[in-house]
């Protein structure tokens, strides 16, 4: 009886060991499943759901004049100026000189709709007189541009036809990862419909292309006729429009993020433009440098360096040297913040705007204008026998007339008229045509100023020069006496 007792328990013990180990390792087997199907085992479902939604794009520029051939070098015969065959010459060349020639391009798009209103990149579609789509069945359409937002590159068309045509899901870019997997449809060096496959590489990137950079980076192949093809999420959605590339830059890929394009895409298809909010300031971001020189604990908060006459900011009382930290309550940490938040704001609307002046909080009611193209000039300025002190450093009063010939409209201040590169200003970094607006805090007013801060600082001590500098905006910049 006891030993049946006991194979009993022994049989128990191996079936509970058996269940035990066995689901241990199916558990483990679900897991390493789960991890292997992280990686797609084909990318061709998804491409055959999307490729029928994406367009080659094929434009034409039509030049008038100026041909391959130049009068200015095959005008006359090569022989005697009186050689009667000038008279064919002429005539032959400046015929020539007055064709018209054409100038090609490609590009690829994504129908966003069955109507057939194509969303690509502005650089592709730019001054084209000509458009042509090609979908994935051969079948060609002319296009007509809707709209462009040349800010951001992004561009919609629609082609003329009364066929409906397929179109894409959109997705989500915000919920895009890093490390998660994309896919890039279009039509690279004119190959049509070509797939290429990688993951998101960083998001949020910033390549200098204009103030409204956010470019997810992919290293999906992208090359040139990839321009304003869709990068595709695994479930089948595009979630960026992809745009750059950085020469010579192997698996270096940038899309512009969906969800920055579709409130563009949006307008463009129902105004035929885009309209950004309006602050009138010049902005900067904060450096260390700045920030101390502004008793800050930390660099957050936006630097206004300049203040249009007339403009909101003006209007409402804001001041260069302000800074601006919060508006509608968001905070505001870099310029790229402030940008992108005040193009979304509505013209018209009235928005609360917090800035830091001389430390203290200030609040102002500003109603956002609609914001225009800038334009920027600059010239030189060249002063002959000009004093430099011991610094090696030559300064003016800015008066009307340098504000004129310089294209500047600062009025305060003193500007470096010239400086010499082998004394101690031009090795600390001050350059010609800076403008001097502070030293170690001292208000300069006049070149008066400027000579008895610079005498009243002892051998040895340092000196901060706070300065405006064109293109930079505001910067510090230290040397010791």
């Amino acid at each position: 009886m006891r030993k049946n007792s006991n194979k009993l328990i022994l049989a128990i013990f191996a079936l509970f060991f058996i269940l035990l180990t066995t689901s241990f390792f199916s558990f483990s087997y679900a897991e390493e499943e789960k991890a292997v199907q992280m990686i797609p085992r084909n990318f061709s479902n998804l491409s055959e759901t999307v490729m029928p939604c994406v367009v080659n794009i094929s434009t034409v520029k039509i030049i008038k004049g100026g041909g391959p051939l130049s009068k200015h070098y095959f005008f006359n015969s090569p022989f005697d100026k009186n050689d009667p065959m000038n008279r064919f010459f002429e005539r032959f060349f400046q015929e020539d000189n007055q064709k018209e020639h054409k100038e090609t391009s490609l590009g690829s798009g994504f129908i966003i709709d069955e109507d057939g209103y194509i969303v690509t990149n502005n650089h592709v579609i730019k001054d084209a007189d000509e458009i042509k789509v090609k979908i994935q069945d051969g079948k060609e359409f002319e296009a007509e541009i809707v709209g462009r937002d040349p800010e951001t590159d992004i561009a919609l068309i629609k082609v003329k036809t009364k066929e409906k045509l397929n179109a894409v899901k959109i997705g989500n870019s915000k919920q895009l990862k890093v490390g998660e997997w994309v896919v890039a449809i279009g039509s690279p060096f004119g190959l049509e419909h070509t797939v290429t496959a990688g993951i998101v590489s960083a998001k949020g990137r910033v390549i200098g292309s204009g103030p409204y950079d956010d470019f997810i980076q992919t290293d999906a192949s992208i090359n040139f006729g990839n321009s304003g093809g869709p990068l595709i999420n695994m479930d089948g959605e595009v979630v960026g429009i992809n745009t750059a590339i950085i020469a010579g830059g192997n698996g270096i890929g940038f899309a512009i993020p969906m969800n920055l394009a579709g409130d563009i895409i949006q307008q463009l298809k129902k105004h035929g433009e885009y309209t950004r909010g309006w602050l009138g300031v010049q902005i900067q971001d904060l450096t260390e440098e700045l920030a101390e020189y502004r008793g800050l604990k930390n660099k957050k908060g936006v630097l206004i360096s300049k203040v249009f006459p007339g403009d909101p900011a003006d209007k409402a009382g804001i001041k260069a040297n302000d800074i601006i930290i919060e508006v509608d309550g968001k905070k505001i940490e870099t310029a790229r913040d402030l940008s992108a938040t005040i193009a979304g704001i509505e013209v018209g609307k009235a928005i609360n705007v917090t800035v830091l002046r001389d430390g203290d909080k200030k609040a102002f009611k500003v109603g956002i204008a609609k914001r225009e193209s800038e334009k920027l000039s600059s010239s030189e300025y060249n002063e002959k026998d000009a004093e430099t002190d011991e610094l090696g450093i030559s300064v003016a009063d800015i008066t009307l007339a340098i504000m004129e010939r310089l294209g500047i409209t600062d009025k305060e201040g003193i500007i470096i008229i010239d400086i010499d590169s082998d004394k101690k200003g031009s090795e600390s970094g001050l350059a010609k045509l800076d403008i001097i607006k502070e030293i170690n805090r001292k208000v300069m007013k006049s070149k008066v100023d400027y000579t008895a801060a610079i005498k009243n600082i002892k051998a040895g001590e340092t000196i901060k020069f706070y300065i405006k500098r064109a293109g930079r905006g505001y910067m510090v910049v230290k040397l010791t006496k």
